[in-house]
């Protein structure tokens, strides 16, 4: 029989003790962020993928590959994405 093991078990093992494996998904932070801040929206929104992409006029899969963090959006993706959601797109800059 296969033992099954969950992700968030290794995930968290790995931060513990990969140094190289931390700091590379930290690196990533903003865009996991991103993608959050996304999913949330439309959630908030009550809207399905489907309906975003034909508020957007692209396809759901498009959608999808948006929310799934695969690829560098342009900034007039992510504004007609907050459109479609009702929201509006803020971009900042912070302090390091």
């Amino acid at each position: 029989m296969t033992k099954t093991i969950d992700a968030r078990i290794i995930h968290a093992k790995r931060m513990a003790e990969d140094e190289a494996y931390r700091a590379a998904y930290d690196a990533l932070e903003e865009e996991f962020a991103l993608v959050n801040s996304m999913i949330e929206a439309r959630a908030r929104s009550k809207l399905s993928q489907a309906e975003v992409a034909k508020r957007m006029g692209t396809t759901e899969s498009a959608v999808s590959r948006l929310e799934s963090g695969r690829g560098k959006p342009s900034t007039r993706t992510l504004e007609r994405y907050a459109e479609a959601v009702g929201h509006r797109l803020r971009i900042t800059f912070e302090p390091s």
